[in-house]
């Protein structure tokens, strides 16, 4: 038996993502994705960062279960902002293989100062 590799996990999740945009047919009163896409950037960026949040006190608390379940919902609030903005899964991929082998610090250093 095959397991779907991680790739092909979050791309069928940003397909299911993007139907749920209200400019493509999602329901605000039918999905919690297209309500909070309805509702803007301001709505699903609140999330990322309750999201964010729990997670790390889950990982304070080190609770496996509760760090695995935090990261999930902070994963799928992400990917609703990636659709909010047309990108996906597969651009972030891109960026972390890009990254691949660098030096973090390196990295680092090569981004433009704002």
């Amino acid at each position: 038996m095959t397991t779907p590799s991680t790739a092909d996990t979050l791309a069928r999740l940003a397909d299911t993502l993007a139907t749920r945009r209200p400019d493509r047919g999602g329901d605000p009163q039918t999905s919690y994705t297209a309500k909070l896409l309805a509702r803007g950037p301001d709505a699903f960026l609140k999330k990322i960062g309750e999201e964010a949040t729990e997670l790390v006190m889950a990982a304070k608390d080190g609770t496996r279960e509760r760090i695995v379940a935090e990261t999930a919902d902070l994963w799928y609030h992400c990917l609703v902002a990636l659709t909010h903005f047309d990108l996906r899964p597969e651009d972030v991929l891109a960026e972390l293989a890009r990254r691949e082998g660098l030096s973090g610090l390196e990295e680092k250093a090569s981004r433009p100062r704002d």
